[in-house]
């Protein structure tokens, strides 16, 4: 069972859209959005939810108080500025870092535990699915990747799956690095903007850190061809594979307005490119 997770370090680049092509053109595979703060691959994909599963984040921290003293310790122990002078906690703010509720002389403080957000499993057209939904202000991204790709990975094996197709967040954080461990490939879609470029180096070496094979799509290559070159330049020092390089086209945006995948719509060279990067990934 191959895992093939797709980033982008940055966002904007196409990483969704060429994800969910790859979806609707492999065979005996299943999918992932890891993406939790900004889910939106189940839109083109259309998965019948089955399960839906609470997620658990950090507790939050409460106040008793029949039991406050108010001798202001938490108040001064708190570096999140989580704990007004009313002895209120904002849920928003406490990061459940349990310093106050271990230091409170008066043990007025209790734990509750704090659900961050929700993650499903659906069946779609192509195959199985899971994705996850973090709630608003929580930031335990991480935790919850790592619950979907657990889910995955079960689901995957009693389905006998050949491949597992996870589409990653932006950025080289937690949820990227819980979204990229012990996976096959790492292909990183990028676009020849300076910021592009960049971040594509941060999540290529964070990849290549963790001893994980890395290749590379140029997304819009066409829009600005000298950026293009530095890309391929950078690859070719670290022999890292350009699959192919998509020209920029307004059909993308409706692909996608029509919330379907672009090989489903077009038939044209983007769609021949697509079916030539998964054929190379295979």
């Amino acid at each position: 069972m191959k895992q093939i997770v797709v980033v982008s370090g940055k966002g904007g680049t196409g990483k969704t859209f060429l994800t969910a092509s790859l979806c609707a053109i492999s065979e005996n595979s299943c999918f992932a959005d890891c993406d939790v703060d900004a889910a939106n691959l189940y839109i083109l994909l259309k998965p019948e939810v089955k399960e839906i599963y609470p997620f658990f984040g950090r507790d939050k921290a409460i106040i008793l108080k029949d039991k406050c003293s108010k001798c202001g310790m938490c108040i001064e122990l708190c570096k999140f500025n989580a704990i007004d002078q009313n002895y209120e906690i904002s849920d928003f703010l406490c990061e459940g870092c349990k310093v106050c509720y271990n230091f409170c002389p008066e043990k007025a403080i209790e734990l509750k535990e704090n659900k961050a957000g929700d993650y499903y499993f659906g069946l779609t057209k192509y195959g199985e699915m899971v994705y996850g939904i973090l709630g608003v202000a929580q930031e335990t991204g991480g935790k919850l990747v790592s619950k979907i790709r657990e889910k995955l990975k079960k689901m995957a094996e009693e389905k006998k799956r050949k491949y597992l197709i996870i589409d990653g967040p932006p950025g080289i954080g937690c949820p990227v690095i819980s979204s990229i461990v012990g996976t096959s490939l790492v292909l990183v879609v990028t676009e020849p903007s300076i910021s592009g470029i960049e971040d594509m180096k941060r999540v290529t070496e964070l990849a290549l850190g963790m001893k994980i094979e890395v290749k590379v799509v140029i997304n819009k290559f066409d829009i600005n061809l000298e950026n293009t070159k530095i890309i391929e330049d950078y690859c070719k020092d670290k022999r890292i594979e350009v699959l192919e390089k998509i020209p920029y086209s307004k059909k993308v945006v409706k692909s996608i307005l029509n919330c379907k995948p672009y090989v489903e719509v077009y038939n044209d060279e983007i769609k021949e490119k697509i079916i030539s990067i998964w054929e190379k990934i295979k």
